[in-house]
C-alpha cells in the first residue's frame, strides 16, 4: 500500500512538472535572408502582398525601428544566437570568420532549461550547431533547387524540391516527432531571398505584368559620399546578366551555372520555358545606357519578389501548422530577416552599409495573451536583443555576457523605456567593395566612421533627409552636434567593449 501511495505521488509530481513545463511558451523564430522591409505589405509596401507576415503583425506587434549590428548574413546570425556583438562572438565577416560553437547561446540555455531546441535550414556559420536538441542545416549558402542538408551524424542528404518548401517540411517533421511534454524552441532558417534570386517554378512570371517605379535615389551620384561611390553593388555595373538575371549567351554557358546544374529535368524545363522568350526579347532590343540599366532593374525586381512569394507562403504554412495542432495560443512567433536589402535605392542591390535600407530589418512578433494585437512599436531595437528577449519570455536567466537587452517590456508594458541610440560595426573589406565602418544612430541623426578602403566621416539628419543623400559632416553649423554624437558614440564603444573601433577613433583622423 505504501509503495502504491509513493508511486501515485511520483506520478502526480511528474504530471505537475509537465503541466508547468507546458505553461512556458513555445517559441518559433523564422529568419529569412536579405528580405527588404520595403517589399513587405505590413510595412506599407505596394510592391507585393505578404499576407502571412502581415498576419503575425496583425496578431501581435510590428517593430517599426528594428536594426542589425552588422548587416551581413553569417555575422547577423551569430549576433542573433549569442546576444553579443560581432567583436565579442568572433564572427565578424563571411570571408575570414569561423563561428566558435563552444560559446554559449540562447538555444543552449533553453536546452539546459528543459526545452527541446532545433535549428532547421540556413545556418551559415561554417561550423555545425552545438548544444541543441536537433539540427539539419544547409551547407554554406545552400541551394534553391534540390538542396543538400548536413545531418547531425555528419552525413549530407540531398532532398528533391525547392529549398523554401523543404525547409518548412523538415520543420514540420521535427515538430511531429517532438516530445509533447516539453516546451520547444524552433528556429527556421530560410535561404530566401538571397542572391541569386531563383523563384519556385510555380511562381515564375507572377510579376510579369508589373512595371516597378524607380526609387527616388536610383540614379544617385554619391556626391560627398566616398564610400558609396566606390562600392561594387550597383545594378548598372555589378548585377550580372547571366549569373543574376538568367540571360545566358548559350545553353553551354547556362549549363555551367551552379544553380541550373542542380535542377532536375522538370525544374530545368520550367525555367527554360519561362526565360527563353525573355532572353530572345532582350537580344532583339539590343539595349544600352539607361534603357539597359532600367531593364536590369525590372528583371531583378521580378525575380526577387517571385522568390519572396514562396517565403511568405511557407511562413503561412508554419502559422497554419500551429493552428492545426492547437499550439498557437502558447507559442511566441517571431519573423525577421538577417538584415535589410537594397531594392534599387542608390542604384543598388545587396546590403552592408549603415544606411537605412540595409541597417534596418523587418521584424514582427506574436505572443498571445502578452502582446496586444495590431501593436506598432517605434522603439529602437536590434537583432542582438533577440536572445535575451527569448530567455526572459521562457523564464530563463539571461547570461551576464549577453550584450543585448530584452525588448519584452517594450511590447508588454506601457511605461518601459527603450535604448536611446544604436551602435553598428561592419567589418568585411572584400566582396562588393564596401568600406568597413562603425557608427551611431539616435533615430534622427546618424554618424558613421568609414575606415580602411575609405577614410572619413558622414553625418545625416534622417528627419530632413530620409534617403541619406546629404552628408552634413563638414558643415560648420553641425560642428557642435558632431562633437556631441562622437561623445555618445565613444560611450557605446566603451559599453560594448569594441577595442578596434576605439583605437580607430583615437588614431589620426579619428576624434
Amino acid at each position: 500500500m505504501f509503495k502504491l501511495k509513493e508511486l501515485l505521488v511520483g506520478l502526480l509530481a511528474i504530471t505537475a512538472c509537465a503541466a508547468v513545463a507546458q505553461k512556458r511558451p513555445n517559441i518559433v523564430i523564422i529568419i529569412s535572408d536579405d528580405h527588404a522591409f520595403q517589399t513587405i505589405s505590413a510595412y506599407g509596401s505596394k510592391l507585393m502582398q505578404t499576407p502571412a507576415i502581415d498576419r503575425i503583425a496583425k496578431e501581435g506587434v510590428l517593430f517599426n525601428r528594428a536594426y542589425v549590428t552588422n548587416s551581413i548574413c553569417g555575422p547577423s546570425r551569430a549576433v542573433i544566437i549569442t546576444g553579443k556583438y560581432s567583436h565579442k562572438n568572433g564572427f565578424k565577416d563571411n570571408e575570414n570568420s569561423t563561428f566558435d560553437g563552444s560559446q554559449n547561446n540562447f538555444l543552449k540555455e533553453l536546452t539546459r532549461a528543459g526545452y527541446q531546441t532545433a535549428w532547421i535550414g540556413k545556418w551559415h556559420l561554417k561550423t555545425n550547431p552545438e548544444g541543441i536538441s536537433y539540427w539539419q542545416v544547409l551547407p554554406g549558402q545552400g541551394s534553391y533547387f534540390n538542396p543538400d542538408f548536413i545531418m547531425m551524424d555528419g552525413s549530407t542528404k540531398r532532398i528533391e524540391g525547392y529549398a523554401t518548401n523543404i525547409t518548412q517540411d523538415i520543420a514540420e517533421e521535427w515538430l511531429n516527432q517532438r516530445d509533447t511534454s516539453k516546451p520547444f524552441c524552433l528556429v527556421i532558417g530560410h535561404k530566401a531571398t538571397h542572391r541569386t534570386w531563383m523563384p519556385d517554378t510555380c511562381d515564375l512570371g507572377m510579376f510579369d505584368d508589373v512595371t516597378f517605379p524607380l526609387p527616388p535615389t536610383f540614379y544617385d551620384q554619391y556626391e560627398n559620399r566616398k564610400a558609396a561611390a566606390v562600392q561594387e553593388m550597383s545594378i548598372a555595373k555589378d548585377l550580372r546578366l547571366g549569373y543574376d538575371l538568367k540571360i545566358f549567351n548559350s545553353e553551354e554557358e547556362e549549363n555551367k551555372e551552379r544553380s541550373f546544374m542542380r535542377m532536375n529535368a522538370a525544374q530545368r524545363a520550367a525555367y527554360s520555358r519561362y526565360y527563353a522568350p525573355i532572353r530572345e526579347d532582350f537580344k532583339k532590343k539590343n539595349l544600352s545606357g539607361k534603357e539597359l540599366i532600367e531593364w536590369k532593374y525590372q528583371r531583378y525586381m521580378k525575380d526577387y519578389l517571385s522568390t519572396a512569394a514562396s517565403l511568405d507562403r511557407n511562413i503561412g504554412r508554419a502559422l497554419d501548422y500551429l493552428d492545426k495542432h492547437n499550439l498557437s495560443d502558447n507559442t511566441i512567433v517571431i519573423y525577421m530577416s538577417d538584415q535589410g536589402f537594397y531594392m534599387g535605392e542608390h542604384g543598388w542591390f545587396d546590403k552592408r552599409f549603415m544606411y537605412e535600407e540595409s541597417f534596418r530589418t523587418p521584424m514582427v512578433m506574436r505572443y498571445p495573451g502578452k502582446i496586444k494585437p495590431g501593436s506598432i512599436n517605434n522603439d529602437l531595437v536590434m537583432n542582438v536583443d533577440i536572445a535575451p528577449t527569448i530567455l526572459e519570455a521562457a523564464g530563463v536567466p539571461i547570461p551576464a555576457d549577453m550584450q543585448g537587452a530584452s525588448f519584452l517590456p517594450l511590447v508588454t508594458q506601457n511605461k518601459a523605456k527603450g535604448r536611446a541610440a544604436l551602435y553598428y560595426h561592419y567589418y568585411e573589406n572584400g566582396e562588393h567593395a564596401v568600406s568597413p565602418h562603425f557608427g551611431i544612430s539616435t533615430g534622427r541623426y546618424k554618424l558613421i566612421r568609414f575606415y580602411k578602403r575609405v577614410e572619413g566621416w558622414e553625418l545625416y539628419d534622417l528627419r530632413n533627409d530620409q534617403y541619406e543623400m546629404k552628408n552634413l559632416y563638414n558643415l560648420p553649423q553641425y560642428k557642435k552636434l558632431v562633437a556631441q554624437l562622437k561623445k555618445q558614440l565613444l560611450q557605446l564603444i566603451d559599453k560594448y567593449e569594441d577595442v578596434e573601433a576605439k583605437a580607430i577613433l583615437f588614431s589620426e583622423g579619428g576624434l
